[in-house]
């Protein structure tokens, strides 16, 4: 690039016209000079001619004119000289006093010879203008005289030199350039020139900063740049790029190529392209290799500059994609994790816009109203909605738009293809005209709920039902125990014999009944023995072909190896004739009747009915007809006492449910399988003993009473019964038996009675233990008190098991209701053990 300097030079260099004119003015006085020193001489010349003067005095005269005007010329000279010099010694006055910098002139010894303005402003406050004055400025720089010193000795050998020091004069702090020129023509003069650079300084110090940024910015920017020559050698490159890159970017300056760092370089095309077709802007994803063999994927895009003379600069800008595509993926998972949750959720969910318009919605409400996502997308609220709560649910939506939140869920019904109850919450996402539903389906809770309320009746039907076992029970332990006293008197023959055993046998029937009661209220009292299943089918299974009939086939399949049970025998075959019998019925025009036993083992937990099996080994009993099967909806009612699908008057409906009571109370469990038109399977599990168990039961088995074994006793027995009947009859029956028994018909009476036999011994007291104010338990932890070993028998409707905290050492228990002999016989094994 050429500059024109002729306006500058035109401006600055070409001679003005007054300095011509003067030039001129000089010259024409010099010519005027010379003409009349010229015509003086003529003038002489002619004057001497005239008067007669001689030449020599002429010539004399005119030597002393010429001499006295080289003179004059002289002083005029000099005259004129010094004024120049005055001139020039001003101008240099004024050129150092205008000077931006403060000026000091010192001699040989350091003296000052001249200082500006500036200088002595300087140094006010420190000390008179000079060079010591000067020094004194930097006296918080400890190396200042010596800087000074080495300064003079530069100048002194004919050098300029400089050097930046810090003063700080009051609080400011100022950077002066201190330089020292010599004088030339002046040995030893040293002339100092002090300038104020602190804003210079400042300002090189925010560019170096603001440098320092930039490079620092560069270097750590998310994105790498670069730029490499024609060559392909890179002479640019920020640390990101060279971070990912693995190396130091001193190595990648020094010989680093661009094309060594690619996976695939083009084939064709420069060094320093990163597409095969070249041009001024590239664009391209690259494979790069970056530290430790691993490659990443980068976008490139590169501007190439055609510097003339076959030099190129490249400037490109590296995006590393690893971090995008990274991003991308976890965003793509964390949406397919929110679609996987919106329509895996175990709950109905629906979006609606601001008009009540379905959005979207999840697989698991299109399952709940029995219709596809499809076929709900796009359709209003209110048609999924029941008619009966429309308002109610339109309402709550209209308060959630305003910004309010449901203060609890909203119970409504859906209906579509089929109707469920639900519970709704709503909730309006923030910033959006969207809003959510929830829809949870109640219907398992509404069965819960259900068969929690038929439970509670259940357990009120048990208890009613054990109360008037209970008294019942009272009734007919003095019926039957009247009927035995009757027997004694009344013997085979007599008119009135008949009369009694009618009598007997319908007691026996409605004790039947009232053990059915207990049964299925789990209040009875059992006698568990050990025993094997096998037996007791085979047992039964006379009872069971008579009670069946002809046209039903029995087929008893026994398993191998199946072990010893612990149950009442007398229970079991009670399940097993009812089984049977409910099997008989549901085979009107005949078929086949299975029973099969067999080990089962299970080592997790196993849905039977509507409870779990627990894991362990049992004894399997599968009681299977060919009959017309139980329809689903009975299914779950078939277990509850007094539900009978046969015509009134056919059956009483505890049939099942005392099996199921005695197979609980037993401790196994009772599953049924059935479908209609095929048959029903009735699956009873019991626990199997190990051997250490069976031989342990057998021990504590009792023998059963003969006919022939002796009731009689002489022993003192207290007897306590607050039903008048009951105690009546065991009174007799055992003072028939030669015992002298003694009465109370209460807890209270019979601590009176025995505070006043005083020193009489009681051998044996038999309670009830349902009495009113004292109980039995209360009366026999009395009697202890004083009688610590006196034997007690308690006697009771209810099931042994409601006194287990109160059995121990010398207590026993005998049910009702109860024979004579039974009686008797309970009596004679206590006061003889």
């Amino acid at each position: 690039m050429t500059l024109d300097h002729s306006e500058f030079i035109k401006r600055h260099h070409t001679v003005s016209p007054d300095t011509f004119k003067e030039r001129q003015n000089t010259v024409k006085g010099l010519i005027i000079s010379g003409l009349g020193v010229m015509l003086y001489m003529g003038g002489c010349i002619l004057v001497a001619i005239l008067f007669d003067i001689s030449m020599e005095m002429v010539f004399v005269a005119a030597l002393s004119f010429l001499a006295a005007t080289i003179v004059a010329f002289f002083v005029q000279r000099f005259r004129d000289t010094i004024s120049v010099q005055e001139q020039q010694r001003q101008l240099i006055l004024e050129v150092l006093e205008g000077s931006r910098g403060a000026r000091l002139i010192t001699d040989g010894g350091d003296n000052p010879i001249y200082s500006n303005q500036r200088f002595d402003t300087l140094c006010e406050g420190v000390g008179e203008s000079g060079l010591n004055t000067l020094t004194r400025l930097f006296i918080d720089n400890e190396e200042a005289y010596s800087h000074f010193k080495n300064l003079a000795e530069q100048a002194r050998r004919g050098l300029t030199d400089s050097i930046e020091l810090k003063s700080i004069l009051g609080d400011r702090e100022r950077w002066m350039m201190v330089t020292a020129q010599p004088i030339a023509g002046w040995a030893g003069y040293i002339h100092w020139r002090i300038d104020d650079v602190t804003e210079q300084r400042e300002f090189d110090r925010s560019i170096r900063e603001e440098r320092e940024k930039l490079i620092d910015f560069t270097d750590n920017a998310p994105v790498g740049f670069f730029s490499v020559d024609e060559k392909g050698h890179f002479v640019f490159v920020n640390g990101t790029l060279a971070r990912w890159l693995g190396e130091s970017i001193e190595k990648l300056l020094k010989g680093g190529q661009l094309h060594t760092f690619m996976e695939n370089p083009p084939k064709s095309g420069n060094l320093y392209d990163i597409t095969d077709e070249g041009g001024e802007r590239q664009v391209r994803e690259i494979m790069m290799k970056g530290p430790g063999g691993k490659n990443f994927l980068a976008s490139i895009n590169q501007a190439v500059v055609d510097e003339g003379g076959g030099r190129v600069r490249t400037r490109g800008i590296v995006h590393d994609l690893t971090t995008e595509r990274a991003m991308r993926q976890a965003l793509e998972a964390s949406e397919d994790r929110f679609q996987r949750f919106f329509e895996e959720a175990p709950l109905g969910i629906i979006i609606i816009d601001s008009n009540g318009v379905i959005q979207d919605c999840n697989a698991s409400l299109a399952a709940l109203v029995g219709s596809t996502d499809q076929e709900i997308e796009g359709r209003d609220l209110k048609d999924i909605i029941n008619r009966d709560d429309q308002n109610t649910v339109l309402g709550a939506l209209a308060r959630t738009e305003k910004g309010s939140h449901m203060q609890g869920p909203i119970e409504i019904t859906l209906k579509d293809k089929k109707e469920v109850s639900v519970q709704l919450y709503a909730r309006k996402f923030k910033g959006s005209e969207q809003t959510v539903l929830h829809f949870i389906d109640l219907t398992e809770q509404k069965e819960l709920e259900e068969k929690f309320v038929q439970s509670q009746k259940m357990q009120a039907i048990g208890q009613l039902a054990g109360g008037v076992a209970h008294d019942f029970n009272n009734l007919l332990t003095a019926i039957i125990g009247y009927c035995d006293l009757l027997f004694l008197r009344h013997k085979p023959g007599d008119p009135s014999f008949g009369d009694i055993m009618q009598i007997k046998q319908n007691s026996n029937r409605a004790a039947n009944l009232v053990r059915q009661l207990l049964a299925f209220s789990r209040q009875q009292t059992l006698r568990p023995t050990v025993q094997d299943v096998s037996d007791i089918l085979t047992e039964v299974s006379y009872l069971i072909r008579r009670l069946i009939g002809a046209n039903i086939e029995l087929d008893l399949v026994h398993g191998q190896d199946l072990g010893l049970v612990k149950v009442d025998t007398g229970q079991m075959e009670q399940v097993l004739i009812n089984l049977a019998v409910n099997a008989r019925d549901a085979m009107e025009d005949g078929g086949k009747l299975t029973v099969k036993t067999e080990s089962f083992t299970n080592d997790r937990p196993i849905k039977v009915t509507e409870e779990d099996l627990p894991p362990g080994r049992w004894v399997r009993i599968d009681v299977t007809d060919t009959g017309c099967g139980i329809p689903e909806e009975n299914l779950s009612r078939i277990l509850e006492p007094f539900f009978t699908t046969k015509e009134v008057g056919q059956g009483t409906g505890l049939g099942l449910a005392t099996v199921y009571g005695i197979i609980r109370q037993t401790g196994g469990y009772l599953d049924i399988n059935s479908k209609v038109g095929e048959g029903t399977t009735f699956s009873i599990y019991l626990a199997r003993l190990s051997d250490e168990e069976a031989a342990e039961a057998s021990e504590e088995s009792v023998d059963e009473v003969s006919d022939a074994a002796d009731l009689t006793g002489t022993a003192q027995i207290l007897l306590v019964e607050d039903e008048d009947a009951v105690r009546t009859f065991s009174t007799r029956a055992l003072t028939n038996k030669g015992y002298k028994v003694l009465e109370a018909d209460s807890g209270e009476s019979a601590m009176k009675v025995i505070d006043e036999t005083g020193e009489m011994a009681i051998d044996l007291l038999i309670t009830d233990v349902i009495m009113p104010n004292m109980d039995g338990p209360t009366l026999a932890k009395k009697v202890r008190e004083k009688h610590p070993k006196l034997k007690i028998i308690f006697i009771s409707g209810y099931t042994e098991d409601k006194l287990k905290d109160h059995m121990g050492e010398n207590i026993f228990f005998l049910p009702k209701p109860f024979t004579l002999k039974q009686l008797a016989a309970k009596v004679k094994e206590v006061l003889d053990e």
